[in-house]
C-alpha cells in the first residue's frame, strides 16, 4: 500500500470546524510535503478549486498548478499528483506546464483528470461548464492533444473542441509515454473515458464493499477495452485514530456536528451535477471526498486492520485527509503504519507455513 495525503490547501476538511490550524499558505504546504517525505507518504493530491469548497467560497485557497511547481523545487521523493479540469485549461499549454513541472521534480509528477462539478465557480472564472456527457466528451478531446503533445515530434488535431497545427513540444516529460493519469468518475459515461484515456482509478471514500465492486467492475472494463490493467487503485479516506474508542467517539462527535456553515455552498451542485454511484447524506459531506465512509476510524490496531482488508480487495494507494494536517500525520506514521506492515508480515508467514 502507498500512503498519500491531500494537501491542505482550503485550510482543512471539516466543514463543521471553524479553525483547524492548518493555514492555506504556501508556506504552509512546503512544511507539510516536507514532513510528509520524513514520515514514510509517498503521495500528495493538490485538488484545483479556485473557490474554497471546504470553508467557503469567500475564504483564501491555494492554486494548485503554481503550489505543485513551487513543491517540485523543494522537495526530493513525494510524487505531486495534480488535479486538471479540461474546462479551465488549454490543453497545448497545459501539456507544457506539465512537462515542465515533470522536469522540475525529475519525474515525480502526475495528474488527476476531473471533469469538474461546481457550476457556479465556472461561472465566476470563466470555465466552460456544459451537460455532464459533454464535460466528457472535452476531457477525451483534452487528453488526446496532451498525449500527441507528449509523444509525437510534431502533432495535429482537429477535433470538436480544441484545434492545433504542427505543434511542436520540446523538452517530452521524464515519464514516458507520458506522466500517470489518474482519474475518478462513476457514471457510465466517466467510467468509458477513464478505461480509454487513463492510466490509473481513483474513487471517493467507500466501504469495503463498495470498494472491491468497484475495483473488480473497472478491471472487467478495462480488460474488455483490450487495454493493459491499470497502474493503480486508490481511494479517499479521512482518519481518526485515537488511543481507546470513547476518544474516537468525541472525535467523531465534534467533526460530524452539521451546522448551517457556508463550507456546504458547493453541496447542492455536486449531488445535482454528479452522477454519484452512492447516494450522499449530509453528514457524509462534512468530511470532503466522502472520507468518513471507509471507516479509517478508530484505535491504530483497528484501523490498520482496515486497511489490510482494502489492500486485499485490490486497492494500493489511500489519499488520506488528517486535522490538523501535520499532527495527525505523525500520529498516523508513528503508530498505524507500523501496525499494518507487521500484519502483512505476519499474513505472509501464514501463507508459507
Amino acid at each position: 500500500m502507498k500512503y498519500g495525503f491531500w494537501l491542505p490547501i482550503f485550510g482543512g476538511w471539516l466543514r463543521n470546524v471553524e479553525e483547524e490550524h492548518m493555514p492555506p499558505t504556501f508556506d504552509y504546504a512546503k512544511k507539510v510535503v516536507q514532513a510528509g517525505e520524513k514520515l514514510g507518504f509517498d503521495t500528495t493530491l493538490i485538488a484545483e478549486l479556485y473557490l474554497n469548497d471546504i470553508k467557503g467560497p469567500e475564504r483564501d485557497s491555494l492554486e494548485a498548478w503554481s503550489t505543485a511547481a513551487g513543491l517540485a523545487a523543494v522537495t526530493e521523493k513525494m510524487e505531486i499528483m495534480t488535479a486538471i479540469r479540461p474546462g479551465f485549461h488549454n490543453p497545448a499549454v497545459a501539456a507544457k506546464m506539465a512537462a515542465n513541472i515533470d522536469h522540475m521534480s525529475n519525474g515525480r509528477f502526475t495528474l488527476n483528470v476531473v471533469s469538474a462539478w461546481w457550476a457556479e465557480e465556472a461561472k465566476q472564472y470563466g470555465g466552460v461548464f456544459t451537460e455532464h456527457d459533454e464535460r466528457y466528451d472535452r476531457t477525451e478531446e483534452f487528453l488526446e492533444v496532451m498525449k500527441g503533445l507528449w509523444t509525437e515530434e510534431t502533432f495535429s488535431y482537429k477535433g470538436k473542441f480544441y484545434e492545433i497545427e504542427n505543434t511542436k513540444l520540446e523538452p517530452k516529460p521524464v515519464q514516458r509515454p507520458n506522466p500517470i493519469l489518474y482519474a475518478g468518475g462513476e457514471s457510465p459515461r466517466g467510467k468509458e473515458t477513464i478505461v480509454d484515456h487513463c492510466d490509473a482509478y481513483v474513487m471517493h471514500g467507500g466501504t469495503l464493499e463498495e470498494i472491491e465492486t468497484k475495483i473488480s467492475d473497472m478491471k472487467q472494463r478495462r480488460a474488455a477495452a483490450g487495454k493493459n490493467p491499470f497502474q493503480s487503485f486508490g481511494m479517499a479516506a479521512y482518519i481518526v485514530c485515537r488511543d481507546t474508542e470513547e476518544e474516537v467517539k468525541e472525535e467523531m462527535a465534534r467533526i460530524t456536528d452539521v451546522k448551517d456553515v457556508s463550507g456546504y455552498a458547493g453541496y447542492n451542485d455536486f449531488v445535482s451535477k454528479s452522477q454519484l454511484e452512492q447516494q450522499i447524506e449530509l453528514m457524509d459531506y462534512s468530511v470532503s471526498n466522502r472520507g468518513l465512509r471507509p471507516n479509517l476510524i478508530g484505535t491504530p490496531e483497528q484501523i490498520a486492520d482496515r486497511i489490510v482488508a482494502f489492500e486485499q480487495a485490490g486497492l494500493d494507494l489511500l489519499l488520506l485527509q488528517f486535522s490538523p494536517q501535520l499532527e495527525e500525520m505523525e500520529r498516523f506514521s508513528k503508530k498505524v503504519m507500523p501496525v499494518v506492515e507487521e500484519k502483512r508480515r505476519l499474513a505472509a508467514r501464514i501463507a508459507e507455513s
